[in-house]
Formats: C-alpha cells, structure tokens, sequence
C-alpha cells in the first residue's frame, strides 16, 4: 500500500491585488519577480534555463508540462534563471529516451518554486488585460492581503541591470559542440549579456572561433582580441538600466562586423541614438510571426522580450528598419545603412521554436567575409 504524498500549498499574489492558490512542486519557500507568460507547447527546460529570463516568475500556457523530463542536452546555460514556474498540470511520470530526471527533480535541485493546479489560463487573459506585473510565490506566507503588500513593495524591471546578475565572470572559448566549417573560420567576440548556449553552439557550428566575453568588457579589451565580428547577445531586464554597455558598444562601430539578438538588438537601438520602451505583456514563446520588409515574407519566430526599441526614434537616414511585428507593429530588426550591422529582437536560435530564421547566422558570416576582404 502506497501513501499519497502530501500537498504544499502555493499561493501566488499578484501587486494588483488579484490572488491564485495551487499546489508546490520543486523546491519550497518564497520568490518575487514579474509574472508573464509563454505560450510555447514544448521547451520548457530550454525556457527555464534561459538567462533573459531572470527577475520573472513563468507562466505557461500549454496545460501539461513535464511530460518527456529533463535531460543534460537541452539546456541554455548553467541553471534555471527564473523566479518561479507557474503550469495547469505537472505531469509526473515523465517518459523520453533521453531522460535523466523529472522536472521536479531539476526545480528542487536549483532551489526554483513550481505552482501546479493554477488556472494558468485566467492568469495569461489576466496580463493580456492589465499588463505583466509584479508577483510573488510562497508556500509560507499564506496570507493574502500580506502577500499582495509584498508584491507591491518587490523590486520592478524598468531601470533594473540584471544582466550582471547572468555574464561570466571572465573571457572563455566556447568549446561544446563541433566545428563543421573548413578552417581557418572566423574569430568572433560574444559579449555575454545572458547568452543562450544554442546561440554559441550555431556560431561554432559554422567554423566561427568564438570567444565569450563578460558584458562590462571594455571596447579596447574586444578589439584586443582581434575578432572578425562582435555578437551582441540576449539578456534580462531593462537595457536603460546599463548604460555602461551602450557606452562602450558605441566605440565599436565601424570597427567590425555586429550581429545583436534580443537584448543586443536593444543596445544597439540605443547605440544609434533610439529610445526603448517597455510592453504591456512582451512576446514569449516560438509562433510569433514576422514580417520581412525587404521581402515581403513572413517567419515564425521564437521571441522572449519585455522591452522594445522605439521605431519613431530611430534615424531613417542611419537606421532601415528590415523587420516588424505584424501583431502589434513593433520593431523586430534593422540594420544600419553605412556599417556592417544588424540585428533582431527575436531569436534566430529558437530552442525552443521554429528554425525559420536560421539564416541570419550565416547573413553574420557573409558580412564578415566581406569585411575581411574589404
């Protein structure tokens, strides 16, 4: 005879007031952060490790998560980023060749808080409402009215640098994974705002040299390394909030070639002089469509971003806007009409997502190519 396991209670207050209770899967105790939403089916050990996703607490959409469990392979960095993890349904008895352990397994061992038995999808019509917002997750404070008081008084994203909170701490070459082009490949400079290891992995994999740098390295330290370009990461939080990065990625114009995804994209945008605001609810999960202005085309896009280039602030005479969202019409990509440099707000790499974007990696190596030769 076996004895059911006995159920934590969750609660999970949001600072406008409004309070879902579930029960705790992973670890137990109490995290704050700004509660959003991924509408992605699958991926959800690829979502919990990616960095950008620092400072938020994750809702998925998709009912049953944990179904195939947690293997070695599928991670995008060290550990899990995030605050905590909000789903309808765990499912237990996981089952994938792959397979190592169980999400709850994985949540426990990095000390992250899930939330099963919530009604995700009034939490996602919730902030498709009002707007992401602060929250907070507890299995010890019960409380309502004093959970929702420590919602509020949490700490926001807007001005908030959480990008030193994910870059190493010092210069290292990527190694994992193998290198399929003919050498000699290219040397590339990555500045680690909250890198995706998928991201590295694809620039390896096209023979690219790629050494990975903290955020806060100075211009005269990358172009030290004499790379062939300069990749721009992703990253979490506000880009206002690191003007340290704006500062020194300024100096590196017309130097080399530069590829921004995400976060990087955000920089650059405020690299040429733009502004960056932030969504009601931002973009997360792998259908996003987006529309090539160059060609007329549209992609399904895998997307993780809260913050936003402003188009109204970019110079038309320095800065052609390739890609928008047909959704809501923001900026998805641009490209800088005299220097070697473009980037996009959505993520080329996917995992998870669609590899309708796959090209532009090998955009970043014509443009380096032709630099070289230049």
């Amino acid at each position: 005879m076996t004895t059911k396991k006995r159920e934590i209670k969750a609660i999970i207050a949001l600072e406008d007031g409004r309070v879902f209770e579930g029960k705790a899967f992973g670890a137990r105790g109490e995290r704050y952060g700004e509660i959003v939403f991924n509408t992605s089916m699958t991926g959800y050990q690829e979502i919990l490790t990616d960095p950008s996703y620092k400072g938020q607490i994750v809702t998925m959409t998709y009912p049953l998560i944990g179904s195939y469990g947690v293997n070695p392979e599928d991670v995008e960095s060290s550990r899990p980023h995030v605050e905590g993890f909000v789903v309808r349904e765990y499912i237990r008895h996981y089952s994938n060749w792959r397979a190592k352990e169980s999400l709850e397994a994985f949540l426990q061992q990095h000390a992250v808080i899930g939330v099963e038995g919530v009604d995700t999808r009034a939490i996602t019509r919730h902030i498709r409402s009002v707007g992401a917002m602060k929250a907070i997750i507890s299995t010890e404070d019960l409380d309502h009215k004093r959970l929702v008081r420590k919602a509020q008084a949490a700490p926001g994203l807007v001005g908030r640098d959480l990008i030193k909170e994910v870059t190493c701490q010092k210069p290292y070459l990527w190694s994992a994974g193998q290198t399929t082009a003919t050498p000699p490949g290219f040397k590339v400079a990555a500045m680690d705002f909250g890198a995706k290891h998928n991201i590295l992995r694809i620039l390896a994999g096209l023979g690219c040299e790629v050494t990975v740098v903290p955020a806060a390295t100075s211009a005269e330290e990358i172009l030290g390394l004499n790379p062939d370009g300069i990749f721009l990461s992703n990253g979490p939080g506000d880009p206002a909030g690191a003007p340290y990065i704006v500062a020194e990625v300024r100096k590196l114009l017309g130097k080399r070639p530069i590829f921004g995804i995400c976060l990087g994209h955000q920089i650059l945008g405020l690299t040429f002089g733009g502004r960056t605001f932030k969504l009601k609810f931002g973009h997360r999960g792998g259908n996003q469509p987006v529309k090539d202005l160059r060609a007329g085309t549209i992609a399904i896009t895998s997307q993780n971003h809260g913050f936003c280039v402003d188009i109204e602030s970019m110079n038309a005479e320095e800065v052609e806007l390739t890609h928008i969202n047909p959704n809501d019409g923001t900026l998805e990509g641009m490209r800088h009409k005299q220097l070697p440099i473009y980037s996009v707000q959505y993520h080329p790499e996917a995992s998870p997502g669609p590899h309708d974007a796959r090209g532009l990696f090998q955009g970043f190596l014509t443009m380096m190519k032709q630099y070289r030769g230049s």
